[in-house]
């Protein structure tokens, strides 16, 4: 009961907040989780060319909302959630939250690997199952990845947005999601088709309970974290539209900007050649 009154009260500030978010200019955006960026020239696109024309990378019919869920978010993550990851990496050792950071990247590997195999990716499926093979038992239940450490096999972020991406559908419309952040109609539907492989949910813990290991979870993220945010709200006119552009720009990458062609990826690849179907053979970096 906590959790649903909790939950309908953060939805009710945010409807609350649009008005406001409308006529106050926002100096920031949502919590860091979803904003790593490698270039900063990949979101120029988003903002027009240099004759003035506007490229919008996804659609926005929702920006009064999406920008009062945005200034929500943005107020939580100042006055809550990271004062709160200060203080928990203050008394926590790096080492400490590294491997609380490991344990629940290991829970989420079904879902990474069923979506590799949805999108014909045998070797990332490989890859996650041999993860979680050494990582379950000489990484101590996920607490150390001895996987990428000594044998090179990097974690294959994968989702099912991705999926649905990979196979030709769009975006939909953005939405910026309380708490969560940056998101689309396609990822969110993603996100509640991947739960269904989260281990946890099959633990029988209670709604609260749940909610709880999840706050612990964002809340060791936070406290891995150096600033990002700050730094993107400090250096960006708009930070809106500058986390919507690169929310935007991240998706399609990892989605490589290419749906699932029956004639390339099946006929042209031989993917269903003796080599591809081989086991043995998945197990590539």
């Amino acid at each position: 009961m906590i959790s649903r009154h909790l939950l309908l009260l953060v939805c009710f500030a945010v409807f609350l907040a649009a008005p406001l978010a409308a006529a106050e200019p926002s100096s920031s955006a949502t919590p860091h989780s979803l904003l790593e960026t490698q270039d900063s020239d990949l979101f120029d696109e988003d903002f027009g060319d240099e004759n003035g024309s506007e490229k919008i990378l996804i659609a926005d019919p929702l920006e009064g909302l999406n920008r009062g869920t945005f200034w929500v978010n943005d107020k939580l993550y100042f006055y809550l959630f990271k004062p709160v990851a200060k203080g928990y990496r203050y008394v926590t050792p790096r080492p400490a939250r590294a491997s609380v950071e490991n344990f629940f990247s290991n829970l989420t590997t079904p879902a990474r690997a069923v979506n590799a195999l949805l999108q014909l990716k045998f070797y990332d499926v490989g890859t996650e199952l041999y993860r979680f093979l050494v990582n379950s038992t000489v990484g101590l239940g996920g607490l150390f990845d001895p996987a990428e450490a000594l044998v090179g096999f990097r974690k294959k972020d994968e989702d099912f947005g991705q999926t649905l991406g990979f196979y030709g559908a769009g975006h939909g419309f953005y939405l910026v999601l309380p708490i969560i952040g940056p998101s689309s109609l396609r990822d969110t539907g993603g996100m509640l088709v991947d739960g269904f492989f989260d281990p946890l949910r099959q633990t029988g813990l209670k709604s609260h309970e749940y909610l709880s290991v999840r706050g612990f979870e964002m809340t060791n993220r936070l406290a891995q974290d150096r600033d990002t945010y700050e730094g993107i709200i400090r250096d960006s006119i708009d930070p809106y539209l500058f986390i919507r552009a690169a929310y935007a720009q991240r998706r399609l990458a990892q989605i490589s900007m290419r749906p699932y062609n029956l004639e390339t990826d099946i006929v042209n690849k031989n993917i269903l050649d003796g080599d591809m179907l081989n086991p043995f053979n998945w197990l590539g970096n």
